[in-house]
């Protein structure tokens, strides 16, 4: 591996960060007041509306955005591809925070948290849910355990126990990379078989019986931008030399994932006939347009072009493009297609569930600030700075 990852050598405390903190501080007032006077009252969420944004964004969409961890991973040591191996370590620092954002978000969403260990010993092997929640409890710890080598390296000859583990799971850790891959791909579709109940609530646009295969392609498809989206992101603030060499070829994975992704939806909207909706003028119709052009067309044509796949900002441009328009197809699947036909009133989330979610993603970011400064993350090539 030409690549040597190391901690990066910048100051900590920087204003951003600060920043993060205060959003963190303010979050963790609503999370108070959530506990101590109910979910209610900090959120709109009701018996007609029970998923909210803590649900579409929290949970849907930051599954689907921590794919660039099981895509990266496949792509560097099941496939062979070792050119790939230098973001490797923080595709998956970024899915093992994702998740446990999840985790977090869930802890919040859930009406009695206290009472969220209880899928481990009731068991419903006929429920989607608790096929979710088994695999993104075990996919969790299977992240984790695939970071182990960055804190051996860090820390291995003050904790010697570190080495140990670390040497011990060097074995074994094949294993445990098919597992995450298998466990992804598993509970991304899952997230989608959740609203397969509702047909009579969402709207025909998204309710199709392939919706689980819908989620799943658009995981692979989103995984790729993810890491082209944080890596471009880390080394323009942290001031280290860009990835490009990495990135640009990496992005061609994308032209074939997204244009699966897009050719399933369209011959499904066909197929079923639900195009008759896209121009009726409705906030869904428009809400589907835009996550069908803008976020699916539009960056697969961009990617078609050599000169966008090798220029930094482009490539980062067309990578937002696809990010956005994911996150809007599990934003329209969860919240805006979502019509139950007896609601009394439409749900927008309240300045408490806003509040909380962007507390939860400043943490992320927060987290994983302090694990590249003092953990081997990001390679050592790439610790130069830019003229």
């Amino acid at each position: 591996m030409s690549h040597h990852p190391q901690p990066i050598v910048r100051a900590f405390w920087t204003p951003g960060v600060f920043v993060l903190v205060a959003f963190m501080a303010i979050a963790a007032v609503f999370v108070l007041a959530r506990y101590i006077a109910g979910i209610g009252y900090v959120s709109n969420l009701s018996n007609a509306y029970p998923w909210g944004l803590w649900i579409g964004v929290d949970v849907a969409s930051g599954v689907a955005l921590a794919a660039g961890g099981f895509t990266t991973s496949a792509v560097a040591h099941i496939f062979g591809k070792h050119r790939y191996e230098s973001v490797v370590r923080s595709a998956l620092l970024t899915a093992a925070l994702g998740y446990t954002f999840v985790v977090l978000g869930l802890l919040v969403d859930v009406g009695r948290s206290w009472a969220i260990w209880k899928p481990l010993v009731f068991r419903n092997f006929n429920s989607a849910l608790f096929e979710v929640a088994m695999c993104v409890m075990v996919y969790l710890h299977v992240l984790y355990i695939e970071l182990i080598p960055a804190v051996a390296e860090r820390f291995g000859k003050k904790i010697t126990i570190l080495n140990e583990l670390n040497k011990r799971l060097a074995k074994f850790m094949w294993i445990f990379i098919i597992a995450g891959v298998v466990l992804s791909c598993m509970h991304q579709s899952s997230l989608g078989t959740l609203m397969l109940i509702a047909p009579t609530k969402l709207h025909p646009l998204w309710y199709t019986p392939v919706l689980p295969l819908l989620f799943l392609s658009s995981a692979f498809t989103v995984g790729y931008p993810m890491v082209i989206f944080e890596t471009t992101l880390v080394t323009s603030s942290l001031k280290l030399e860009d990835e490009m060499n990495v990135l640009s070829p990496l992005s061609k994975f994308t032209i074939a994932t997204l244009g699966i992704y897009l050719l399933i939806k369209i011959a499904d909207m066909l197929w079923r006939g639900s195009y008759i909706y896209l121009f009726e003028g409705s906030t869904q119709s428009n809400a589907f347009l835009v996550e069908l052009i803008i976020g699916g067309i539009v960056p697969w044509l961009l990617l078609m072009s050599r000169k966008v796949r090798s220029s930094r900002r482009s490539l980062f441009i067309t990578a937002c493009l696809i990010i956005g328009g994911v996150m809007m197809n599990r934003i329209n699947v969860f919240i805006t297609g979502y019509m139950p036909p007896f609601a009394e009133h439409s749900y927008f989330p309240s300045v408490g569930e806003i509040a909380i979610t962007v507390g939860l993603i400043s943490a992320l970011m927060f987290i994983y600030r302090l694990a590249v400064t003092y953990l081997p993350i990001l390679s050592a090539k790439k610790l130069e700075e830019t003229s």
